[in-house]
């Protein structure tokens, strides 16, 4: 099966190309072009280089609430924008992260002219139609999202615990981009203006055109609709990256859910960064499949683990190594991270992952590395982060070269690196497990100490 795989695949790296234009608006506005005339749609796809490690203590939330913002219409277009697209039969939505926020939109390709006024209109006019109303209503709207991603679901604040705990309150990435309810609700007009002001610019962000249309036409119709939107002089000051983590933390929690869980997470090096590609092909020899080193001997062999996964989250600017797992009835998750800790201690020792266990990872890697830019809007989104975090967008090869390049001995080293850092355990148990001093958590502080627990 491998070989069948790996011979439907390119051969090497640096065959891999998608052809593009470029150029760059007077007022700043980078603009990609990526012919593609497979089908009849067309995928606009505009980043802007803003997310929640932009924002400042207690202001946070705010590139998230934006994201909302940002389809209420403006004085040219009353109303949601979702209202001009939809009924045309476009494809439309937003995400924001910690290190950017993206809209897109696919439509049929007549449609183009339509999808780029929105783009443009919100970018250039949205204040102008942005009123306490509006707001009040969106900030409903992601405080209650809040509540349905992060406190209502069993373990919902995990990822958010985690990264309070790894990185320190000066840091960029302390806080997730949902923001905290008291932030959210002291959130003035103004505030939110003067960050729109900001970071929604022209000179901050850039737009991928991909798929069926004229390269001359889609020249004429970008400068048609951004042109008209001027630079704005502003000084742009990224929060400084304080030192992460610099002392191991235990972490206990009891909450309303129905099994023990342990997360065991470690600072790591950022998208694209050296020892970053090789922390993911670690994780498939560590957790991908049940013949994996975690999961053969967590769940099948010791049957302390129902469950175990193992990833690298990188970011812009740094990143984190997670092992998660969920303990077998019986079983503490004290237990789980020494079964962890030993497996670890063996790849990193007397056992490391072989040629095949990296052949493996490489094969399956680039199979999800094709299926995620099959598509005209993967391709289009590939590239627009390829632009915004590398200044090029067709960073496709140099990309996948980084797997392809990567050895056992890299991937032992980057391991050992990394995981000898201070890390941080996160021990969530049922609250039949908890002492009678144990606080429950609440919606703006989700991991109150726990005497004895907090390390």
């Amino acid at each position: 099966m491998i070989q069948l795989l790996l011979a439907a695949l390119p051969a090497f790296a640096e065959d891999l190309s998608v052809p593009y234009d470029s150029f760059v608006l007077k007022n700043g506005l980078t603009v990609v072009l990526v012919p593609d005339h497979s089908a009849p749609i067309v995928h606009v796809n505009l980043w802007y280089h803003v997310g929640s490690s932009d924002e400042i203590a207690g202001r946070t939330g705010f590139a998230h609430l934006f994201e909302h913002l940002m389809f209420q219409g403006s004085p040219s277009a009353p109303g949601e924008y979702f209202d001009l697209l939809e009924p045309v039969g476009g494809e439309v939505n937003g995400t924001t992260s910690f290190d950017r926020t993206n809209f897109f939109e696919t439509v049929p390709s007549q449609y183009l002219p339509l999808a780029l006024f929105v783009e443009s209109d919100r970018m250039g006019w949205l204040l102008d139609g942005l009123d306490q109303a509006k707001l009040d209503n969106q900030r409903d709207v992601v405080r209650n999202e809040r509540r349905q991603r992060y406190e209502n679901p069993p373990y919902g604040y995990a990822n958010m615990d985690l990264m309070a705990a790894l990185f320190p309150d000066t840091h960029p990435y302390h806080h997730v981009p949902i923001g905290s309810h008291a932030d959210l609700e002291a959130a003035t007009l103004d505030d939110v203006k003067a960050f729109f002001r900001n970071w929604y610019v022209p000179d901050n962000a850039s737009l991928v055109i991909a798929g069926d249309f004229k390269t001359s036409v889609a020249k004429r119709l970008v400068k048609s609709y951004f042109s008209g939107i001027p630079a704005l002089d502003r000084t742009v000051e990224r929060p400084s990256l304080a030192e992460p983590l610099a002392a191991p933390k235990k972490i206990v929690q009891y909450q309303a859910v129905p099994e023990r869980k342990v997360w065991v997470a470690w600072p790591s090096p950022a998208m694209y960064a050296p020892g970053d590609a090789e922390l993911d092909l670690l994780s498939h020899t560590l957790a991908n499949g049940k013949d994996s080193r975690l999961y053969y001997a967590l769940v099948k062999e010791q049957r302390v683990a129902k469950d175990v996964s193992a990833y690298q989250q990188s970011l812009a600017r740094g990143g984190m190594y997670i092992v998660t797992a969920t303990a077998a009835e019986g079983h503490t998750t004290d237990e789980v991270v020494a079964a962890i800790d030993a497996v670890l201690a063996d790849v990193l020792g007397a056992h490391p992952p072989t040629e095949d266990d990296l052949t493996l990872a490489r094969t399956e890697y680039r199979v999800g590395f094709f299926d995620r830019i099959s598509t005209i809007a993967g391709k289009a989104d590939a590239m627009n982060g390829y632009q915004t975090f590398t200044g090029t967008p067709d960073g496709f090869a140099a990309d996948l070269a980084r797997y392809d390049a990567a050895n056992v001995a890299g991937v032992v080293a980057a391991a050992k690196d990394v995981l000898s850092k201070p890390r941080v355990e996160l021990h969530i148990a049922p609250l039949a497990d908890a002492p009678p001093t144990a606080v429950p958590p609440t919606a703006d502080t989700p991991s109150p100490a726990v005497p004895g627990g907090a390390q």
